[in-house]
């Protein structure tokens, strides 16, 4: 049985029958229990840990998801690299349905979260200016072109507080500041990785144009969400293909995020 992982992937349902060998693993964490039980399997030669996002019921919605716990909890069982698919609306007309974004700064919309791991004891100050893993950006860039997938390469994804989606307005506003994609759970996810000195990377589907993009209803969850599942399956293939890409001994800056950093506490 598996304990350990190089890799972990949070993400849908849908990415369950990615792992070979597959074991569930109960994992605690200081921060409560994640989002579900963690699977542990293989993917090729790379072991990889998976939690489903919102929970395998879907129960969590974007701003109760137990963040601080699934990253936690991925890093006790030895992950140090996490990919992240997830929906997002588009904020450019030229970027549809079925684009995939790879994401390379982010706007924090969101309010009342717990987005960090250092509340206690003494300030610590993380480095934040550059959100994502460079590897692992240029990795996941290089596996979706190569399978003939419209990739965007950069963009900002701004994210909001959820459960619902942005009025006119807002998208308006998004889009006139220049970002790129919006979404609900990229954040506080992608910071409390850099806390844990994690690489992280965004694999961000573009399920529709946001409210503020062109005329209609606007946007509404049983569209994004069958749009999603319809491009499930090639998802599960860039997940897969990126796995197996990335580098077995990263040489990025992210694991030395917290080098010289008086910390409160041990991490796991």
């Amino acid at each position: 049985m598996l304990t350990r992982a190089d890799i972990g992937v949070i993400g849908g349902s849908g990415l369950y029958s990615l792992l070979d060998d597959a074991e569930e693993i109960q994992v605690p964490t200081p921060y409560g229990p994640p989002s579900d039980i963690v699977t542990v399997g293989r993917i090729g030669s790379r072991s990889v840990a998976f939690i489903p996002r919102h929970g395998r019921d879907h129960r969590f919605p974007p701003h109760r998801i137990p963040y601080r716990a699934n990253l936690w909890a991925l890093r006790s069982l030895g992950v140090r690299q996490v990919l992240a698919p997830s929906a997002v609306g588009s904020l450019r007309a030229e970027h549809g349905p079925g684009t995939l974004v790879i994401p390379d700064q982010l706007v924090d919309r969101t309010s009342g979260r717990a987005q960090t791991y250092y509340d206690a004891g003494h300030a610590v100050h993380v480095s934040f200016a550059d959100p994502y893993c460079p590897s692992g950006r240029a990795v996941a860039i290089e596996a979706a072109r190569s399978n003939g997938w419209e990739t965007v390469d950069g963009g900002t994804l701004v994210v909001i507080e959820g459960p619902r989606f942005s009025t006119r307005a807002e998208s308006r506003w998004f889009a006139s500041n220049g970002w790129t994609i919006v979404g609900m759970t990229g954040f506080p996810e992608s910071v409390l990785a850099r806390e844990l000195a994690l690489c992280y990377t965004s694999l961000s589907l573009v399920t529709d144009h946001d409210a503020g993009v062109e005329a209609g209803e606007g946007v509404t969850h049983e569209e994004v969400m069958k749009f999603f599942a319809q491009n499930v399956t090639r998802m599960r293939t860039l997940v897969a293909d990126t796995v197996e890409a990335l580098p077995t001994e990263p040489t990025c800056p992210c694991g030395s995020t917290l080098d010289g950093l008086d910390l409160p506490f041990e991490l796991p």
